[in-house]
């Protein structure tokens, strides 16, 4: 229920806001969380559990409660702890089978003794099983749905500068600001709560001059999700990242609230006491009407008065010290609580439904049976801290275990890095404030602003975090990881089979690998690791801290989509002929051109007919086109490509297979020699920039007397091919167009300076045709005119990956992958290991000697086909096994047949070899190994006009 208005409160009671969760209606007020407006309504049970389908509350109310993550429309795990409720919203929880109120996947608690910690790695031994444990545990797990229909966010990056940034906006990280301000620093304070003040209520004043000071930019809600090297720290905000560079950071950013270990300690109504007390001050929500308070430290009894005052009973203190400090207990005995010394919560009494708190049973610590049960709606737990340290983790800090505070402090801080109040040990509220006012002064002297205050912070007089807040039971549901549903037996188990090492156990069980990142459970399973091998906290230590610590939603990380296109200078005149784009790369290419009443597959046809009958003509200047000038230019190209260039021919070409050190095949091309010391030579699309920045730094690194020139985007090209090729350009050249197959010539077309490389990667005769860019278009414009008579028509790249596969040729990514060979890819006699060096000479000199593991094959499908065709990517199977799989089919209307190019095994790559093709749906297609070219296989359309 809400309660009169209160002091600071975040809602705006003026402003009604109407939402649904699981299909009913709802209310709550402008700047409620969704989870504050849910429990104000009298809903209890906010989400399941992960793995037993458990009902789930509030436990934090920090943006931390993983159990209480929603869909909201297309927006998976909405986090409805911190999540500002907006109007019109529709949630859903995630995680059920059916819905919230009837999950048929509630039925997995009752199996959770045949669910123990690590099932699913012993699951998959069973090679027979894998399947379907594999189909299970998909259906199964996963937090969220994602709608490809959602809209693409935009979120462009910003760049920020300071000279200290202090996350966290609690009292010490507002008395660090103004500290680190006053001396002349420039300050950002960053703190994920939309207002500032942490975890107190009290602190008005330095929230007033903060907000005011000149040199204090404050970022809220906004949240530090990583520390990199030199002071670079990502600032998460709503709607982008800032990444922010400073001069010395100070982290202030607190400790999480640690919950206690006891049977149904998950139960809906159970949460931490920071939760309830945010719950009343920020959303004027009364938790709960009568509680069970667990306490171990001084900040239960604080909390305490706010409960009284927010008219809450309590029935009870349950303090698991023996010694409870003289001030503490008066307090409760004034307002007549009893008290508990020495006792802990056994175990949580479900309600009849099974669906929130209805009581607590008591014991005195390491007593068994219960002593006393106590009706409640609520159990507040209020037993101890983990530090919020990943960031100090992340920049380098050398930690230790204070066993004075029970909790790990920064021993070594690296330079320019400060921490202060909770994360730094310092927890009672006065020294928080000078904690902050000393590092906050340290950190504008560490950037030269002033000298550092001599501040004393006095130590902590008593622990706030109780050393073995865990309590066992026979019958579990003990939980520690309240994201992966793992008990206290679970990480007993886990070690018991030898995961006795933090980072084993972490992996083998889960715990701390959920969507809160171990914020609520690395202590207590750090504690159980300690005790269960004989070891102290500090010895057991920590798991490694890694970016982000908090979860980034994915379209920040994308960014804008800021994405470079680049156009060929002849795009607007395959616009006019109605080209349909598809990218390579970073260009925009014809696909193919439509026609008025035709498929995309008929176009496609039509446009592989006119190159095979007629002429067709396409644009392939998106090629990376580099120059290399020098006495040493053939040696340059002798190392860095697999074949021999230092006795070509000038005005010949060769076909240039690049690979890298491991001898795997990274780009293709071709290299023309126009002079002893001059070469042209091309790259695939997508290859450009980078080969010409690897091959910039082998030149840096071999220093070879030659210059190497990227004229990617200086040069235009265009392949002219077909039966009826030479006709057209013959009356637009100066060149004698007698020049034999493969070789290059220079001179004029339509009037303008041109370079005549003649290629067969299409397998007709044709020629590649590279002009000054300026001049691309006009050179166009000329061919396609001179062609009319002769039917020509442009060609786009999907018909040119049709008639390029009817000769068997490869596309250098498709047909070949990270991993792919030279011998692999059928490209053996391009290699020259007689060569003094080539880049990748001796990986291949090494995987010459070892059985090779697959072969590319041409392949056919019978003739006749006429159910459904593989498509590339489709696996081969043989004997259950997968033996290979297709990297590119096509139908081919010149040959009537399917046509293909797979991996397989090498017993299986000759000639007539039948193998099996598994499709989508499971079904299989045979297919027949021959050999290629499929077309022309003796080569002389390409040689010869026919």
């Amino acid at each position: 229920m809400r309660l009169p208005p209160q002091s600071g409160e975040w809602i705006t009671r003026s402003r009604p806001l109407n939402f649904r969760f699981e299909g009913r209606a709802y209310t709550g007020f402008a700047g409620d969380s969704v989870a504050s407006a849910l429990w104000a309504g009298g809903v209890r049970v906010l989400g399941h559990s992960f793995k037993y389908h458990r009902p789930r509350g509030i436990l934090s109310a920090a943006n931390h409660d993983v159990n209480a993550l929603m869909q909201a429309g297309g927006t998976p795990n909405v986090r409805a702890d911190a999540t500002p409720l907006e109007a019109g919203m529709s949630l859903t929880a995630v995680n059920t089978f059916g819905s919230l109120e009837r999950d048929a996947g509630s039925v997995l608690g009752w199996f959770a003794r045949f669910l123990p910690v690590g099932f699913y790695y012993k699951a998959f031994h069973s090679k027979r099983l894998f399947p379907l444990w594999e189909r299970m545990f998909r259906a199964m797990t996963g937090l969220g749905r994602v709608e490809f229909s959602t809209p693409r966010l935009r979120t462009p990056k910003r760049y920020g500068f300071c000279d200290v940034l202090v996350v966290g906006g609690g009292p010490s990280g507002l008395s660090a600001a103004l500290a680190a301000a006053a001396q002349g620093a420039d300050v950002v304070l960053v703190d994920e709560q939309t207002r500032l003040g942490g975890s107190t209520h009290g602190t008005s004043d330095l929230i007033d001059q903060v907000t005011a000071h000149p040199r204090i930019r404050v970022f809220a809600d906004t949240y530090a999700a990583g520390y990199y090297a030199d002071h670079w720290v990502p600032l998460v905000e709503p709607d982008h990242i800032t990444k922010m560079r400073a001069r010395a950071v100070v982290v202030a950013a607190g400790a999480y609230e640690q919950p206690a270990v006891f049977r149904n300690n998950d139960l809906p109504g159970i949460m931490l006491a920071s939760a309830a007390q945010r719950l009343i001050h920020r959303y004027a929500i009364r938790p709960a009407k009568r509680v069970v308070m667990l306490a171990a430290n001084a900040d239960a009894y604080r909390a305490l008065q706010d409960f009284i005052d927010a008219d809450i009973e309590v029935a009870a203190m349950i303090d698991l010290r023996d010694d409870v400090p003289a001030d503490q207990q008066s307090v409760l005995a004034a307002l007549r609580i009893p008290l508990h010394r020495g006792h802990c919560i056994v175990e949580a009494i479900p309600a009849n439904d099974g669906k929130r708190v209805a009581g607590v049973r008591i014991a005195a610590v390491g007593a068994v049976p219960p002593a006393a049960e106590i009706a409640c709606d609520g159990v507040f737990m209020s037993v101890g801290w983990a530090p919020a340290a990943p960031l100090l983790y992340q920049a380098g800090t050398k930690m230790r275990y204070d066993e004075g505070v029970h909790q790990f402090v920064p021993d070594q801080l690296p330079e320019g890095i400060f921490a202060c109040g909770r994360v730094n040990g310092i927890h009672t509220p006065a020294a928080r404030l000078l904690d902050g006012e000393r590092a906050g002064s340290a950190a504008a002297a560490h950037c030269g602003f002033g000298t550092m205050k001599a501040v004393s912070v006095p130590a902590e007089t008593e622990s706030p975090t109780h050393p073995w807040p865990i309590v066992s039971h026979p019958k579990g549901k003990n939980f520690i990881d309240f994201d992966e549903d793992l008990q206290l037996a679970d990480l007993e188990n886990a070690i018991q089979e030898g995961f006795d090492n933090i980072e084993l156990m972490k992996r083998y069980s889960t715990v701390g690998m959920g969507p809160s990142q171990g914020k609520h459970s690395n202590m207590n399973a750090l504690r159980v690791l300690a005790r269960a091998t004989g070891a102290t906290p500090g010895e057991v230590g920590t798991t490694t801290a890694r970016p982000f610590f908090h979860p980034v939603p994915m379209s920040h990380l994308a960014g804008r989509g800021f994405t470079p296109e680049r156009r060929t200078p002849m795009h607007p005149l395959h616009a006019a002929a109605g080209a349909v784009w598809m990218p390579a790369g970073v260009w925009q290419r014809p696909e193919y051109y439509a026609v008025a009443g035709q498929t995309r597959a008929q176009c496609i046809e039509g446009e592989v007919l006119a190159v095979r009958n007629g002429v067709g003509l396409i644009d392939v200047g998106t090629l990376g086109k580099l120059e290399i000038r020098g006495p040493q230019a053939a040696e340059f190209l002798e190392r860095v490509y697999i074949s021999k260039y230092a006795g070509l021919k000038v005005g010949m070409t060769r076909y240039a297979v690049m690979c890298d050190e491991s001898g795997v095949v990274i780009d293709d091309g071709v290299v023309a020699r126009l002079a002893d010391d001059h070469f042209y030579f091309t790259t695939t699309t997508s290859g450009a920039a980078l080969i010409y920045r690897e091959l910039s730094r082998w030149n840096t690194l071999w220093k070879l007397d030659c210059g190497i020139v990227n004229l990617t985007g200086a040069m235009a090209a265009m392949n002219l091919a077909g039966p009826k090729a030479k006709s057209v350009l013959a009356g637009l050249t100066d060149v004698d167009l007698t020049f034999p197959y493969l070789a290059v010539r220079e001179g004029t077309v339509a009037g303008v300076p041109a370079r005549l490389m003649r290629v067969g990667f299409v397998g007709e005769w044709g020629v590649e045709i590279h002009v000054p860019a300026e001049h691309g278009a006009a050179v166009w414009d000329a061919l396609m005119a001179a062609g009319t008579a002769h039917g020509i028509r442009p060609f786009g790249v999907e018909a040119q990956r049709l008639l390029r596969l009817e000769k068997g040729h490869i596309i250098i990514g498709q047909d070949t992958d990270g991993l792919t060979t030279p011998g692999e890819a059928a490209l053996d006699w391009a290699v020259k290991l007689d060569k003094p060096f080539f880049v990748g000479q001796r990986s291949l000199q090494a995987i010459a000697g070892k059985p090779r593991r697959q072969q590319l094959v041409g392949f056919m499908l019978p003739a006749g086909h006429a159910g459904e065709a593989p498509k590339e990517c489709h696996l081969v199977i043989e004997n259950g096994d997968i033996a290979g799989r297709v990297t590119s089919i096509a139908w081919s209307p010149t040959l009537a047949r399917h046509i293909g190019l797979a991996y397989v095994r090498p017993d299986m790559a000759a000639e007539g070899q039948a193998f099996s093709i598994r499709l989508s749906d499971g079904a299989r297609v045979t297919a027949e190994v021959v050999k290629t070219p499929f077309y022309d296989p003796n080569n002389l359309r390409q040689k010869e006009a026919v």
